[in-house]
């Protein structure tokens, strides 16, 4: 670690070490440096750590330039434990993807926990009294029944020797309105004690703190909001199933009901759900009720039904466009816009795309694929040509419309293709006269 990190009188306070270099932890950080803190940044893909030293973000919402000014003023990226070194307040930003069993992989977190049991019990001797936050999604009681015991492994006791809270994350990546420092933050502590100090703590990096009574009120908060939109997508996707089959257009019975001032929230038919949320922590709940009361979570479940079968609807629609043409699926040219699991950012974790495509392959199509924020794409590890390759068709026999980038101009497209099917969430798009929406 640069001996500025240890010795700079500016930022001779608090020290905070940040687990997770991702999507969650990079924001958090720019928050600590603004704030004043020294950041030591944490986490085991040496690629990432180096990047970042290199001062080349890999995040969306983090810019190259914002990672060169971090290093220059209190940030130090590592993989190494020995740089954890006299640390006020570690936060646990890691991974908590799903098992194949279907429930909560802990593994990142319990590593992480790990490694910061190991320097409390250094810190031990200087009268210090850490802050451990978990921010990783998961079900409730993890901080409690996981995090807590691997603390106290080698004799140190929560409240007496650190504090112990949870702050669920609420990043939503891409959105330039609301921001790790402007959406509030909701904090649980194991005791008042503990709650007491992470709220001292987040005071300084966000605007608002929502405190809650404890621990498991923390984690379920985080779940009942994704659980909401995971809930209401599959609603509205099972409306426009429904809808197209009675002959109404979704969109605009849509339209026509946001104008209720009250007692409504739209939500907009898709290609199905994607990313690090919505797709994965309703399924904490869904387990842990299962394996804890033995019962059924059945709305999680249905949601996971018929968001889970939207990509094959969007084959299914496709398919139905192109035999009114004459055509078929099998041996189609087909073009597939938009392969991000969201507008505006290049993510493609378990994106949508991912399942259109490849049902379209099962099908015998011929598929290429445009997005301005995507260079490579694969399925099942089968690089999907771009319509930019010397392969490429210049008309296409169809073409469907997955994410609309504000980026990107796809009201020029209609020449690609004179059968459009659009499955974006964008208000208004239109490509011409052979153009449907799912």
């Amino acid at each position: 670690m640069p001996e500025m990190l240890r010795n700079n009188s500016v930022l001779a306070g608090q020290r905070v070490a940040v687990f997770g270099l991702g999507y969650v932890g990079l924001p958090l950080i720019r928050s600590c440096l603004n704030a004043g803190f020294a950041v030591i940044g944490f986490d085991v893909d040496k690629g990432r750590v180096k990047s970042l030293r290199s001062g080349f973000s890999y995040v969306d919402d983090v810019s190259d330039i914002e990672i060169q000014e971090w290093l220059k003023g209190g940030f130090y990226p590592t993989s190494e434990v020995a740089d954890l070194l006299d640390i006020d307040v570690f936060i646990i930003c890691v991974p908590t993807p799903l098992t194949k069993a279907g429930g909560p992989d802990l593994s990142s977190v319990e590593a992480s926990t790990k490694v910061i049991e190991s320097c409390l019990t250094g810190i031990r001797e200087s009268g210090k009294k850490p802050l451990v936050i978990l921010e990783s999604t998961t079900y409730p009681g993890t901080t409690e029944e996981v995090v807590r015991p691997i603390l106290e492994t080698n004799g140190l006791l929560v409240s007496e020797d650190f504090h112990l809270a949870f702050s669920p994350e609420r990043i939503d990546p891409g959105n330039q309105r609301w921001t790790f420092e402007n959406t509030p933050k909701v904090v649980g502590g194991l005791t008042k004690e503990c709650g007491d100090a992470a709220e001292e703590f987040y005071a300084q990096v966000t605007k608002t703190i929502v405190r809650v009574k404890g621990l498991k009120e923390a984690e379920m908060a985080k779940l009942l909001e994704n659980t909401y939109r995971h809930v209401n997508i599959a609603l509205i996707n099972e409306m426009a199933k429904i809808s197209h089959e009675l002959g109404i257009d979704i969109w605009d019975v849509i339209r026509a009901a946001e104008t209720k001032p009250f007692g409504f929230q739209a939500f907009r038919p898709s290609a199905g759900v994607g990313g690090h949320c919505i797709p994965i922590d309703p399924n904490y709940l869904s387990h842990r009720v299962k394996t804890e009361l033995g019962l059924p979570f059945r709305f999680i479940e249905l949601a996971q039904e018929v968001n889970s079968s939207m990509p094959s609807y969007v084959v299914v629609r496709l398919r139905d466009l192109l035999n009114l043409n004459g055509l078929s699926v099998n041996g189609a040219q087909i073009l597939v816009v938009g392969v991000t699991y969201k507008p505006n950012i290049a993510d493609t974790r378990d994106s949508p795309a991912i399942g259109v495509i490849r049902n379209l392959l099962k099908s015998g199509a011929n598929v290429f694929f445009l997005d301005p924020l995507i260079p490579e794409f694969k399925v099942d590890g089968q690089a999907i040509p771009s319509s930019q390759s010397p392969n490429a068709p210049t008309k296409y026999d169809a073409a469907v419309i997955l994410q609309a980038h504000e980026t990107f101009s796809y009201k020029g497209m209609s020449p690609l293709s004179d059968c459009w099917l659009d499955a974006s969430s964008a208000k208004s798009l239109s490509t011409g006269p052979e153009y449907s929406r799912i």
